[in-house]
């Protein structure tokens, strides 16, 4: 089965015009607040989780894995469904950087957050179902591009994760689900740095929430020094991917 999610490219362009004026200043995330980081619905250890167990094939847990964060993604995401929409989230933002889609061709889509959301569900949901893909008979082998697939899916699973702690977090608040996420989140990141399934490059936008949810994972700071830096010296510039 082809892969119909194509890579994202990574082109950085500045958004602001030379006009003399100081930028204006980057709103405060309220997902950093420690009154809601600290909020979890369980304080299993996670790091231990995500490692793989003895006597199990590596493509089986990266699979099993995978299917599930997958479903519990996006049923984060449907928690939060009706307030992203095509008039308020225009774009497919985080922060600073807004993604757009590849389709078969490799054509540059401009789409709306939810327009994108589906576009990754669906295409994720027709790889996790199919048998020669992720098969679930016994006996039969993975592909040997089951790896790069399971990078890919994480990659745009990550997006939906970051998009809703930057754009519909008040939401989250507001339904009491900020533990959930949480948790989720913690659990997914410390699984994609277990097996280096997602470039760090990737994931530094969300450096300062992943340094603070994540930090009980000894020194797995991606950046907490030189990515605060650059984050900083970027946060004026809208970024495309």
């Amino acid at each position: 089965m082809e892969f119909i999610i194509c890579s994202l490219c990574c082109c950085w362009k500045s958004k602001g015009k030379p006009n003399g004026k100081k930028p204006a200043p980057e709103e405060k995330k309220l997902y950093l607040e420690p009154e809601y980081t600290k909020s979890r619905i369980t304080d299993f250890e996670f790091k231990e989780l995500v490692m793989l167990p003895r006597e199990i094939d590596l493509n089986e847990w990266l699979a099993s894995n995978t299917t599930t964060f997958f479903h519990h993604i996006n049923l984060q995401y449907s928690t939060i469904s009706e307030f992203c929409t095509g008039e308020s989230c225009q774009t497919m933002a985080v922060c600073n950087t807004q993604y757009y889609w590849y389709d078969e061709r490799g054509k540059k889509i401009k789409c709306t957050a939810p327009q994108y959301v589906d576009f990754v569900m669906s295409s994720v949901q027709k790889l996790v179902t199919d048998e020669d893909v992720f098969p679930t008979k016994y006996g039969k082998e993975f592909p040997n591009s089951f790896e790069s697939l399971v990078k890919k899916i994480c990659k745009y699973l990550f997006h939906v994760l970051a998009h809703i702690y930057s754009s519909h977090f008040k939401e989250t608040l507001a339904l009491e689900l900020h533990g959930h996420l949480n948790t989720l989140y913690t659990h997914f990141i410390l699984f994609i740095r277990e097996f280096n399934l997602v470039d760090p490059k990737e994931t530094t936008i969300m450096d300062d929430l992943t340094e603070v949810l994540c930090s009980t994972s000894g020194s797995s700071s991606n950046g907490s020094g030189n990515g605060s830096s650059n984050s900083a010296g970027a946060q004026n510039h809208v970024k495309e991917r």
